[in-house]
C-alpha cells in the first residue's frame, strides 16, 4: 500500500498514481479509467480499453489481409522498402 496526497486540479480533486504502481497495473498516460464510490471508498478501475484496442487491431489486420490478396511485392523485401523510404 502506498500513501499519496489529494491535490487540486482545476475545480476537481486529483490523486497522482505513482509510476511504479502504474507500471505494475499496465496503466499508461491518456488511458481512460472508471471511478466509483463504494461504501465510502473510491475505486479506480481500468476499463476494457486494451480489449477494445485489440479488437480494433484485429479488425484492421483482417482488412489489410483481405486487401492484399492478389498483390505482390515482386520479390522486394520489406527491409528494402523500409531502406528505400529512408532515402
Amino acid at each position: 500500500m502506498t500513501k499519496v496526497t489529494v491535490g487540486t486540479w482545476g475545480k476537481s480533486l486529483a490523486v497522482r498514481v505513482p509510476q511504479d504502481m502504474a507500471r505494475l497495473a499496465g496503466l499508461v498516460d491518456g488511458e481512460q479509467v472508471e471511478i466509483e464510490v463504494k461504501d465510502g471508498d473510491i475505486l479506480i478501475r481500468r476499463t476494457d480499453a486494451k480489449a477494445e484496442a485489440l479488437a480494433e487491431a484485429m479488425a484492421a489486420l483482417e482488412e489489410i489481409s483481405a486487401d492484399r490478396k492478389g498483390r505482390s511485392l515482386a520479390g522486394v523485401s520489406i527491409r528494402e522498402l523500409i531502406d528505400e523510404g529512408r532515402k
